[in-house]
C-alpha cells in the first residue's frame, strides 16, 4: 500500500448537541480518535450509524477499523437481564457497531476495539460482561489511571511488552471470553484489560482503557501498520 492507510472511526448520534448559536442533533466522536489516527501515520474517517446491512460495503472501504468506547452495552446482546446500574440501551449503536465487527471480522480487516468496542467485540462472539465492577470509573466525567500487565506471548504484549499505566473510564469488563479470543492483559484485581485473537486469525485487538487519552500511541500504530499490510 502506497499512502497512508484509511481508519474508520465508529461514532454516536446525540440529540441536543450544542455550538455556536446551534443545539442539534450530531454525529459525535471525541476528537482524541482521529488526532491518535492521525498521529499514528493513517487518516481517519468518522463512521456514523448506519443500517447494520451497510456494514459489510462500509468495511469494504476501509483498511482499518477501529470501534470507539461509549455506553453500555444492552444485556440482551448476551442474554443477561440488566443490572440496575446498567445504563439506558443504545440499541441503534449496538445493532451498528455488532454489524460492523462482523463484516471487518469476516473480510479479515484489521480491528480495534477500545473500551465499549472491546466488550462488542466479546459480545459478537458470543461472550459476555460483568454489569458492574468498582474501582475502574472512581469520578464521573474524569478518566483514572491504573497499570496493566500484558500476557507474554501475545499480540498485545508485542506492541507493549511491559506494564504500563493507562487511562481509564469503565463499570463494566468482559467475564466470559467469546470464541477464540484469548486474554492479553489484566489489571491488578484480575480484571481483563485486552482480548485479542491468535496468530493466524487476523489482527484483532481490544484494549478496556482509552488509548486516545493518553501519551503512548504504540497501540494504535500497530493496528495502522496492520492495515498498510507492513
Amino acid at each position: 500500500m502506497t499512502g497512508r492507510p484509511l481508519i474508520g472511526v465508529s461514532t454516536y448520534l446525540e440529540a441536543g448537541a450544542r455550538w455556536g448559536v446551534w443545539e442539534l442533533e450530531a454525529a459525535l466522536l471525541p476528537a482524541g480518535y482521529p488526532r491518535l489516527v492521525q498521529r499514528a501515520g493513517g487518516l481517519a474517517a468518522m463512521l456514523p450509524p448506519d443500517a447494520p446491512e451497510h456494514a459489510a460495503a462500509t468495511v469494504a472501504r476501509l483498511d482499518g477499523l477501529v470501534i470507539a468506547g461509549g455506553p453500555d452495552v444492552e444485556p440482551v446482546r448476551y442474554g443477561a437481564e440488566p443490572d440496575p446500574r446498567t445504563g439506558r440501551p443504545a440499541r441503534v449503536r449496538d445493532a451498528w457497531e455488532l454489524a460492523l465487527i462482523d463484516a471487518a471480522l469476516a473480510a479479515g480487516v484489521p480491528l480495534l476495539g477500545i473500551c465499549r468496542g472491546m466488550q462488542l467485540l466479546n459480545v459478537a462472539l458470543g461472550g459476555t460482561l460483568v454489569q458492574h465492577v468498582d474501582g475502574h470509573a472512581e469520578v464521573p466525567g474524569v478518566f483514572g489511571r491504573h497499570p496493566v500487565k500484558p500476557v507474554p506471548g501475545t499480540l498485545y504484549a508485542g506492541t507493549v511488552p511491559e506494564e504500563a499505566s493507562v487511562p481509564t473510564f469503565h463499570h463494566q469488563a468482559v467475564d466470559r471470553l467469546g470464541a477464540g479470543l484469548v486474554a492479553s492483559a489484566y489489571a491488578a484485581d484480575g480484571t481483563v484489560e485486552a482480548v485479542e485473537l491468535p496468530a493466524g486469525h487476523g489482527w484483532v485487538l481490544g484494549v478496556q482503557w482509552h488509548p486516545e487519552m493518553g501519551e503512548d500511541p504504540r497501540v494504535m500504530r500497530a493496528l495502522v501498520a496492520a492495515a498498510s499490510g507492513s
